[in-house]
């Protein structure tokens, strides 16, 4: 398994970098987590989109979704051979309105994924919903033939559950918008819930991501170092930087 990364700011695209998006491969599978805004032009520098096998999608915030507009688009003006004759696009059903936009006609058909898991090529996929003003969902993907595990905690708040979910991953990725000092109402983790999730899912590789755009990133980076058992592990995400797993 193969992830690369194709956007990791919160809110909105700074600096030549996109928001939320990641491309996982196993062989000749690719997989769309999340479409943020750039994430499209980003991930054109890696595969052609019309090699996409599927997009799957946590939420519906458009720091996570801007992009599968101008993905119908591609899909269906584009020239070349597309690798399915309708891109599937996966979301959740409890936003009945935001999921009717994921079908366009001739291009992409949206796909209501059961939340207790399903099977997507060769990956299982696991989901739990987290805890943020919208229904969003952390996923966890294992590569069957492997049983390597790359999860992501999608966008949330720290709540009871979360660290048993993405448990053993051999690669997380997290939600880590704000420093540990963060006061009032927070919708995302702080350097210090990271940092904790990691240590206590026992996670080989931690990657900090929906970061900031307007905050010291490498401060953040030390920051959850300082807070972690095991911080030499732990990194800032660099955009089309290539994960194998394998």
């Amino acid at each position: 398994m193969k992830i690369t990364i194709l956007g990791y700011y919160g809110g909105y695209p700074e600096n030549g970098v996109g928001t939320t998006g990641y491309l996982v491969q196993s062989d000749d599978f690719n997989l769309l987590l999340d479409a943020g805004s750039g994430v499209l032009l980003e991930l054109e520098r890696h595969i052609d989109p019309l090699e996409l096998d599927a997009v799957l999608l946590t939420h519906y915030h458009h720091d996570h979704t801007a992009d599968i507009g101008v993905l119908q688009y591609l899909w269906q003006l584009k020239r070349g051979s597309r690798k399915h004759p309708v891109l599937p696009i996966y979301g959740h059903f409890k936003d009945p309105l935001n999921f009717a936009s994921l079908t366009w006609p001739d291009a992409t058909k949206g796909i209501a994924y059961d939340v207790n898991g399903i099977d997507l090529g060769p990956f299982k996929i696991e989901f739990l919903e987290t805890v943020h003003p919208v229904p969003a969902f952390a996923t966890r993907i294992t590569e069957t033939k492997s049983g390597k595990v790359f999860c992501f905690t999608s966008d949330t708040t720290i709540f009871d559950g979360l660290s048993s979910f993405v448990k053993n991953s051999d690669l997380l990725i997290t939600d880590t918008n704000f420093f540990a000092d963060q006061a009032g109402v927070r919708w995302h983790l702080t350097t210090k819930e990271t940092a904790e999730v990691f240590d206590e899912s026992n996670s080989k590789k931690l990657i900090i991501s929906h970061l900031p755009t307007q905050r010291d990133l490498k401060r953040m980076l030390s920051e959850t170092k300082d807070y972690s058992k095991n911080p030499n592990d732990i990194f800032l995400p660099v955009l089309g930087k290539k994960i194998n797993l394998n």
